[in-house]
């Protein structure tokens, strides 16, 4: 007899302790029979007021991933998602996602895990995406090169980015609408096949669908991306309206 809610894929789920965003976006995504449970990442909710100050926080999130992970496996969860979309590609783009699935083995053993850095490129290459996107975050411009880098590694051309500096980790969470939608329109262009966003506290699962209809392509909310890459890769082929092409039609 296996988990009664959970009859077809329990998830653990590690976020950042000042995250409000991942679990109530990847609650409005889960399918029935499939349960999500987060194992925090405790990080201070600091004032961040230049790339040093993001510099720091990022050090402090890569520090708590092992003691998170080791209390949400308590919960026998079937696979991993982390739930921070910075730390799968700082340092090193592709190689650090790399590094990451090589710390989580080596201590945790053999467990699938889903990352944003492997999550991004499935979901463009689902929607046909091969050549120029943009993008934003909410981070300081300190994350320009390792954004860069990333979608390097990946074989496509950054066109333009938007980072938004959010002042502190929970502020991220309270970027409002207008704010994103005004981000949106600035790395926006003729060039342009897709938006990334990136920084799992943005607020952007069902803004990005909408925006989809206005912009006339896709925009890609890290949230949904990671959590669909977790579904398809544990072999759940549900599919969501509301969230968007990829989570529709891929």
């Amino acid at each position: 007899m296996g988990d009664t809610l959970a009859w077809r894929l329990k998830f653990g789920i590690v976020t950042p302790s000042t995250n409000t965003v991942v679990q109530p976006e990847y609650d409005d995504l889960r399918p029935p029979g499939v349960t999500n449970h987060i194992g925090r990442m405790h990080i201070a909710d600091r004032p961040v007021e230049s790339d040093a100050d993001f510099e720091t926080m990022m050090a402090g999130i890569d520090q708590a991933l092992e003691d998170a992970i080791e209390r949400v496996m308590t919960c026998r969860p079937d696979h991993l998602i982390l739930g921070i979309s910075a730390e799968s590609i700082w340092g090193g783009g592709l190689a650090a996602s790399h590094a990451v699935a090589d710390r989580v083995r080596r201590r945790f053993g053999e467990i699938g895990l889903t990352q944003a850095a492997q999550a991004l490129p499935a979901a463009l290459s689902a929607l046909g995406i091969r050549r120029r996107i943009s993008l934003i975050t909410p981070y300081f411009p300190v994350a320009d090169p390792h954004i860069r880098g990333y979608v390097a590694d990946l074989g496509l051309e950054a066109a333009r980015l938007c980072h938004l500096s959010c002042r502190s980790p929970v502020l991220i969470a309270h970027t409002s609408e207008d704010e994103l939608r005004r981000a949106l329109r600035e790395v926006d262009g003729p060039d342009v096949e897709a938006i990334v966003q990136f920084g799992a506290n943005l607020p952007m699962a069902r803004l990005a669908a909408e925006a989809e209809r206005w912009l006339g392509k896709p925009v890609i909310a890290v949230n949904v991306a990671t959590y669909w890459h977790a579904l398809r890769s544990c072999g759940i082929a549900d599919r969501k309206h509301g969230f968007g092409r990829l989570m529709w039609e891929c």
